[in-house]
């Protein structure tokens, strides 16, 4: 089931436009707080900790066998 999901254009160009707007998109983001409350400039993460960039996603295939 496909399902249309509405982005801004911060999220669409991030998804398009590559590394540099997703970084744009992320440290914006940086100061908006999550449903918890605090920002994720709040919250404790290592100065050393690095964001992956999003890759893709598959379901099935012959990845792990299902238990």
């Amino acid at each position: 089931m496909a399902v249309s999901i509405p982005l801004t254009d911060d999220e669409q160009a991030a998804i398009e436009d590559g590394q540099a707007a997703l970084d744009r998109l992320l440290d914006r983001l940086a100061d908006t707080p999550t449903p918890a409350g605090p920002t994720p400039r709040e919250l404790d993460v290592p100065e050393t900790a690095r964001l992956l960039p999003p890759g893709d996603v598959r379901q099935g295939g012959m990845g792990c066998a299902s238990r």
